[in-house]
C-alpha cells in the first residue's frame, strides 16, 4: 500500500512539473515571438534610438529627427502609440531588441555579418563608408600610413572602432587607438577635431560631411574603409513586422516623406539651427499688403510670395540685373511683357508683384500633373529661378532613371543637377542641353528656408 502511495505521488509530482515546464516553455515562447500581432494588441510600437543630429533631438521644445519622424509615420500607418527609448550606443541599442524591451532600432546601423546572423535589416538607406576626419592645416594626411605614431580618437564598441582595430593590424600597429569617454558621442569627437581639442578621429562619411558644412576647415578625403549598407533592426523571429515595413516603405506617401525628411535633416542640417535670414521687425516688407492681395490668386501664403521676392531683389523695387530683370520680382523683359509690364509699369512695385504672380500662375499650370501642392511649389520655384525647360528635361531624366519624376529632392533635383555632366546633357530625352543647377537648387532650398523662417515654422 505504502508503495503503491509513493508511486502515485512521483507520477503526481512528476505531471505537475511537467505541467509546469511547459507553461513557462511556452511562456518563454510566446515573449520571445513578439511580433506585430503582439504590438497592435498593446497599441504601441516601441522604438530604440540614439540622440544625433539627424536621429533624435530637441528642437525649440520638440522632439525632431529623421529616424524619429520616420519611425512616427510607421507608428501612425499601424494605427499604434509611439515609445522612443533612448540609448547611449549601438550596443545598447542591440541588447534592448534581444531581450525584448523594443521592437524595432530606428537608427542608422551599418550592416555586418554578425548583425545578420542576430537580426533583420530593414528600411535600408543610403549606402556610406568611412573616412579619417582631420583639419586642413600643412600636416595633413594624404595616406593612412601617415598616421604613425597618431592618435586616433573613438568611441568603444562601434564600427568605427572595429574598422580603426582592423587597419590598426593591417599597418602592424603603427598608430594608437584612443577610446573616447562615455560621455561623448561619435559627433562630439568630430566637433572636437573642428576646435582643434583631437587631431583626429573616424566617421561614417554622410555624418562628417553634415560637420563640415558648419566647419568648413574639416577634411574628409582620406577614406579607411568601403561603402556599406545600414539600415534598421528588428528581431529575425518578427517576421510580421519584417514584412510590414518593407511594404511601407514601398508606399507613395513613405518615398515623399523620406525625400522631404532627407532634404530637411541631411541638407537644411536644422540641427544646427542655422538661419541666415534675418526677419525685419514688425512687417517683413514694406509691400506685405500687395503680396496678401496677390497671393490669393494662386492660392499661396502671402509669406512664400514674400520668400521669393526677397530672393528675386531684397525687396529693392528699383532693381535691374545685368542680364536685364526687373523690379520686385525680378521679371526678364519678355516675361514682363508676356504679363502686361511696360517700360513705364516695370518698377511699379504692385504691378511688378502682380505681373510675377500671373507668372507663377502659368507655372503651376505647367506642372499641373503633380498633385501633391507642397511638392508642386518646388517645381515652380525652380522654373521661377531656372525657366521650366530645364526642370522638365530633369523630370524625363528622373523618370527613365526610375526616380519620381514628381518628387523634388533627390529625385529631379538629382538629375537637374546632373544636366551638367554630358552622359546625361546629351540623353535623348534632353531636349534643352547643358545646364549648370547649382545657383537653381540653392534658390529653392533657401526660398523654403526664408518662407519657414517667416512663418515661424522649422
Amino acid at each position: 500500500m505504502q508503495y503503491k502511495t509513493a508511486i502515485l505521488c512521483i507520477l503526481f509530482f512528476f505531471i505537475v512539473f511537467s505541467a509546469c515546464n511547459q507553461a513557462k516553455n511556452d511562456e518563454d515562447q510566446s515573449s520571445a515571438q513578439i511580433d506585430l500581432e503582439q504590438i497592435l494588441k498593446r497599441d504601441t510600437l516601441s522604438v530604440g534610438i540614439m540622440y544625433g543630429p539627424t536621429s533624435y533631438f530637441m528642437y525649440r521644445e520638440e522632439y525632431m529627427g529623421f529616424d524619429y519622424e520616420m519611425a512616427s509615420n510607421l507608428a501612425n500607418s499601424l494605427g499604434v502609440a509611439l515609445k522612443i527609448t533612448e540609448a547611449k550606443s549601438e550596443i545598447e541599442l542591440e541588447h534592448l531588441l534581444q531581450e525584448r524591451k523594443i521592437d524595432l532600432v530606428a537608427n542608422n546601423i551599418i550592416e555586418t555579418k554578425e548583425l545578420k546572423q542576430l537580426f533583420s535589416f530593414v528600411f535600408p538607406q543610403e549606402k556610406s563608408y568611412q573616412v579619417l576626419v582631420q583639419t586642413i592645416n600643412a600636416n595633413l594626411l594624404s595616406d593612412v600610413t601617415e598616421l604613425a605614431d597618431k592618435k586616433v580618437y573613438v568611441k568603444p564598441n562601434t564600427i568605427q572602432k572595429k574598422r580603426l582595430e582592423a587597419l590598426y593590424r593591417e599597418l602592424g600597429g603603427i598608430f594608437e587607438i584612443v577610446e573616447a569617454p562615455d560621455s561623448l558621442s561619435s559627433e562630439d569627437l568630430i566637433e572636437m577635431v573642428a576646435q582643434n581639442k583631437i587631431s583626429y578621429t573616424v566617421a561614417s562619411y554622410k555624418t562628417a560631411q553634415l560637420y563640415k558644412s558648419i566647419y568648413k576647415k574639416l577634411d574628409l578625403h582620406l577614406a579607411i574603409g568601403f561603402e556599406q549598407h545600414n539600415g534598421w533592426l528588428v528581431r529575425r523571429e518578427s517576421k510580421k513586422l519584417k514584412e510590414t515595413i518593407e511594404n511601407w516603405t514601398k508606399t507613395d506617401e513613405h518615398e515623399l516623406l523620406q525625400a522631404n525628411l532627407a532634404n530637411k535633416y541631411w541638407t537644411r542640417s536644422i540641427y544646427f539651427a542655422q538661419r541666415k535670414v534675418r526677419i525685419p521687425k514688425g512687417a517683413i516688407s514694406p509691400f506685405d499688403h500687395f503680396f496678401k492681395k496677390y497671393a490669393t490668386e494662386i492660392n499661396w501664403e502671402w509669406k512664400l510670395l514674400a520668400a521669393v521676392a526677397f530672393h528675386e531683389s531684397r525687396f529693392d523695387s528699383s532693381q535691374v540685373s545685368w542680364a536685364g530683370a526687373s523690379g520686385i520680382m525680378q521679371l526678364m523683359p519678355r516675361t514682363a511683357a508676356n504679363f502686361g509690364l511696360t517700360r513705364k509699369t516695370m518698377l511699379n512695385p504692385e504691378k511688378n508683384i502682380e505681373a510675377g504672380v500671373q507668372y507663377i500662375k502659368s507655372l503651376n499650370l505647367s506642372f499641373r500633373k503633380i498633385v501633391n501642392k507642397e511638392e508642386r511649389i518646388k517645381f515652380i520655384l525652380a522654373a521661377y529661378n531656372s525657366g521650366p525647360a530645364h526642370v522638365l528635361d530633369a523630370m524625363a531624366l528622373a523618370e527613365k532613371h526610375g526616380k519620381n519624376p514628381h518628387i523634388w529632392f533627390n529625385n529631379v533635383e538629382y538629375y537637374l543637377i546632373k544636366k551638367s555632366e554630358p552622359e546625361f546633357y546629351n540623353d535623348p530625352v534632353v531636349k534643352y542641353g547643358r545646364f549648370r543647377a547649382k545657383e537653381t537648387v540653392s534658390y529653392v532650398n533657401n526660398t523654403l528656408e526664408t518662407f519657414h523662417k517667416y512663418s515661424g515654422r522649422h
